[in-house]
């Protein structure tokens, strides 16, 4: 648990708790809130080819994550480090424009 807190720049045991649970609830609803956009899109699991369907899927889930983890934060308390957080994974992912600008 300590080396969580030293990595993540956090104080108290609670918070680690907190953030473990926010990357739970935010994995779970991703992938929960993907499937009626899925649908509503016109593509259903059931009459969709599979080789089309995941991928997709797959394409959606990143910015809904994004999203989810952001709600998530805030309404733990946690804004500040998911909001870090967020951007540090965009910019690895090549989204430069979310990097924090050095002077």
């Amino acid at each position: 648990m300590n080396k969580l807190k030293k990595r993540w720049g956090i104080d108290s045991n609670w918070q680690v708790v907190v953030i473990l649970l926010v990357f739970s609830l935010t994995g779970f609803s991703s992938l929960y809130i993907v499937i009626p956009i899925m649908e509503w899109i016109g593509l259903p699991q059931e009459t969709t080819n599979p080789w089309i369907y995941k991928p997709l899927r797959v394409l959606l889930i990143f910015p809904i994550y994004q999203v989810v983890i952001l709600a998530y934060g805030w309404l733990f308390g946690q804004y500040k480090f998911f909001s870090n957080f967020v951007k540090k994974m965009l910019s690895r992912f090549g989204f430069k424009i979310f990097a924090d600008k050095k002077a």
